[in-house]
């Protein structure tokens, strides 16, 4: 036990200086956006890699949240700075993807009319040079739009009381139980699976974009060894010989899916703390919600 404390600790500490580090030398860490040119910048992505899935990286964010916490705690009047500021993240990245919906429904009637009416094997898309894929293309391509609204508006859906909730216990407590339970699944249950989600599919996103193959279990040196014949080998591998070929991009959602989940966990931790401390009054407090309009307020929220 007096290991792990210790180990605990150093991490945290170390997090300060990991940090520093990291903001004075950006190019061991950048450079590599500028292309895989030289040596130096194949490192680069090969440090970008190894960190963004580290033990590092996650106490780097780890002690922010602690600090963010004990401030917070000390002025109330930042931790709701922050509940605003990561709510309206998830509100605006679920308002714009859940446009997707309608461009899945737009995109299923082209396809319905160019295959059974115009009865045409493709379908070009643009202005002069135009993207031209085969209609089976298109059909497939229909399970990114989706993918788009699950990962993306996941959090939104979450602020806005629209997620499916089957209440054993929780409806029938105290108010203040209610925040209690809120506050321990949001560290207990939240935090840690976007965590997961986070270490598996940030490699598993890189094992589909470089080769060599990268993996959780190689070490700093191991990536620095293997740089030296790094290259860009995206995957544009089909489930049809003319269906859609970038299931990379699945990749990078589940990524993206696992941030916006774990930024939402503190944002129910603070929230659900606040609700706790000010009491009932203070429920709902800077909640940007949607609105169905005067007289609909009873639908809204539930599902």
């Amino acid at each position: 036990m007096l290991d792990a404390i210790v180990w605990l600790f150093a991490n945290i500490g170390a997090a300060f200086v990991n940090f520093g580090s990291a903001l004075v030398q950006p190019s061991l860490w950048l450079s590599w956006m500028g292309g895989l040119t030289t040596v130096e910048t194949k490192q680069a992505l090969m440090r970008f890699v190894y960190y963004g899935g580290s033990i590092e990286f996650f106490f780097v964010v780890f002690t922010a949240f602690l600090l963010l916490t004990a401030v917070g705690i000390w002025r109330r009047s930042v931790m709701w700075g922050a509940v605003i500021a990561l709510e309206t993240i998830a509100n605006t990245v679920g308002r714009l993807f859940a446009w997707a919906g309608l461009l899945m429904v737009l995109q299923q009637i082209v396809i319905v009319f160019m295959q059974r009416i115009f009865t045409s094997a493709q379908i070009s898309f643009g202005f002069g040079s135009a993207f031209t894929r085969d209609v089976s293309w298109w059909a497939e391509e229909l399970k990114f739009y989706n993918a788009l609204i699950v990962t993306l508006c996941a959090t939104y859906t979450f602020v806005q009381g629209g997620h499916v909730r089957v209440d054993l216990v929780y409806s029938v407590v105290k108010y203040r139980t209610k925040k209690i339970i809120d506050m321990v699944g949001s560290l207990i249950f939240m935090m840690p699976a976007a965590v997961l989600m986070w270490m598996y599919g940030w490699y598993f996103m890189w094992r589909h974009l470089v080769t060599p193959k990268v993996s959780a279990s190689d070490n700093i040196d191991l990536l620095m060894r293997k740089s030296r014949i790094l290259k860009w080998n995206v995957e544009t591998i089909g489930f049809s010989p003319n269906g859609f070929d970038a299931y990379f991009l699945f990749k990078m959602l589940l990524v993206a899916f696992a941030g916006l989940i774990f930024l939402h966990s503190i944002a129910f931790f603070y929230r659900s703390y606040l609700e706790y401390v000010e009491g009932p009054e203070s429920e709902g407090k800077h909640l940007d919600r949607d609105s169905l309009g005067e007289g609909e307020e009873a639908y809204e929220g539930t599902h």
